[in-house]
């Protein structure tokens, strides 16, 4: 049967596939099939790659349907290709692909690609690897598969993957050791580990191990994906250590094909990046270095409180007047970001927001006997909660007395931490109240002479205008991006934002 023929039987079958799993179970187990037209993309930029172009032994150890080796078959002819391997957890899909393509050529291995042992021989491993692993977050792997996994991949090719890795971090680590000398891999995987935390033992593995020849960033503003808003990278590298001076290629934009943004970045500036979304848009000499120091230096940031449960816990002021229930039980909060259309919250004589709509936060340290004896009222409400679950969920049962916050004073300047606005997906809210706020935003805690300076409302106020006055590039290249083009920052990234005219402000 012609491979077109083969290939539009496949896509009938995933779809299939896809439309009998419910989003739940395609989030466990991290299955998000690569779209035909990415495959072939991927593979089309692989000759240009691969300096052996006959007898290729191809390997995928997460074939699912078979797209990469459909896409294969296209871009190398058959006769090239003297062995293929896959291997496929899920025994439907790796059924499947054994029915497609094992008269074409290819040994579909039904089992997991973390437990099976790599060949012993550098002639039996292989000399491509093109693989879409599984998208399966941490939090859906097992503490024990955790180590196994860690293990395998450390002895593979030394890199010390942590505990909030997803699962295709120790898929690139483990295939290591089925590459022969100066194979090459291509791996589409989400572009987060280029600057997570997280992602620091991969991004050496890519510097130090191995040599980076290529990463394209796809715009996060069109996801690859229908069915996961994930922003996705492909990375190529080779299986040989880096020559000195070596240079990677960085692309971005919406087509592989035609990147919107290209250049070359030494491995010398990776290594000592700790993100690189930044690139190619910022040319490789730029000094991280900033004149006057970035915000870090003049604010402790937090994130606001986790509550558990911002509907039980957080009540209009006029429902915990109507329930009768005692003030002192209750600290002002803000609202979220989208309810706060202004930039500034004024404070009345008491220190309360000045917003049409007031809110409560039930932050309460009485032992439960005494507040039953106190307050009876707040008591039930505190029972209801237990009766809910409110309780026993993970933060509430880590905190004494569960019904009790975290430590989040009132801070002076927040920051919205998420955004889809290009154009300004972060904003700064001057807090005049003593309303503490969530997390939905950071809170910067001014620090040193900051603090002493800021006790002035006109410093104040000159601190709020100038932090608004960063410009919105600059704070999305500290932060991270995700499908569909939302934009976050953490607090450690925050604190390497440029801080420009503050000290100015200070020195003045």
């Amino acid at each position: 049967m012609a491979n077109a023929t083969l290939e539009a039987l496949r896509i009938r079958m995933q779809f299939q596939i896809d439309a009998s799993k419910t989003r739940d179970e395609r989030n466990r187990m991290g299955q998000f099939a690569t779209p035909p037209g990415l495959a072939a993309g991927i593979l089309r930029r692989t000759p240009a790659l691969i300096c052996k172009k006959k007898g290729i032994m191809f390997m995928d150890p997460a074939v699912g349907t078979g797209s990469f080796y459909s896409a294969l078959l296209e871009t190398f002819p058959k006769h090239g290709i003297s062995r293929a391997v896959g291997y496929e957890i899920d025994t439907h899909c790796g059924a499947l692909a054994d029915d497609l393509w094992g008269d074409a050529g290819l040994e579909v291995r039904v089992g997991d690609f973390t437990r099976a042992e790599p060949p012993a021989e550098d002639g039996d491993r292989f000399d491509l690897i093109i693989c879409n692993p599984p998208y399966v977050r941490h939090h859906h792997i097992p503490s024990d598969k955790k180590r196994h996994l860690a293990a395998r991949t450390l002895g593979s090719c030394g890199a010390d993957i942590g505990g909030r890795a997803g699962l295709y971090c120790y898929f690139i680590g483990m295939s290591h050791a089925w590459m022969r000398h100066g194979a090459v891999a291509g791996w589409l995987i989400p572009s987060e580990f280029m600057d997570v935390v997280y992602g620091a033992p991969l991004r050496r593995y890519l510097t130090d191990t191995v040599t980076l020849l290529h990463i394209h960033r796809f715009d996060p503003n069109h996801c690859q994906f229908n069915d996961t808003r994930v922003s996705s990278a492909i990375v190529w590298f080779s299986k040989q250590k880096p020559m000195p001076g070596h240079a990677a290629r960085f692309t971005y934009g919406r087509s592989l094909e035609s990147p919107s943004q290209d250049g070359m970045i030494p491995l010398d500036v990776l290594r000592t990046s700790p993100k690189w979304t930044r690139y190619p848009a910022m040319k490789p000499h730029a000094t991280r270095h900033y004149k006057g120091g970035v915000l870090g230096d003049f604010f402790r940031i937090k994130r606001g409180l986790a509550t558990g449960g911002n509907g039980y816990f957080i009540m209009p002021e006029d429902e915990v007047e109507r329930r009768g229930l005692p003030r002192e039980g209750f600290r002002p909060v803000l609202p979220g970001p989208r309810h706060l259309a202004g930039g500034v919250v004024q404070a009345d004589g008491s220190g309360n927001p000045v917003l049409e709509r007031r809110l409560l936060l039930l932050d309460c340290r009485l032992p439960e006997d005494e507040l039953a004896r106190r307050h009876p009222l707040l008591h039930e409400y505190i029972e209801k909660g237990r009766k809910d679950g409110v309780a026993a969920g993970y933060l509430c049962r880590n905190r004494l007395p569960w019904y009790s916050q975290e430590n989040r004073p009132p801070a002076p300047i927040l920051c919205t931490y998420m955004g889809k606005n290009k154009a300004r997906p972060f904003r700064f809210i001057l807090n005049e109240s003593q309303a503490t706020a969530t997390n939905a935003y950071l809170m910067l805690y001014p620090v040193g002479k900051m603090a002493a300076a800021m006790a002035d409302p006109e410093i104040r106020e000159s601190v709020w205008r100038l932090l608004n006055g960063i410009r919105p590039q600059t704070m999305i290249g500290e932060g991270r991006v995700y499908g569909g083009g939302l934009h976050k920052v953490e607090p450690g990234e925050l604190c390497n934002v440029p801080a420009g005219g503050i000290s100015g402000l200070l020195s003045g």
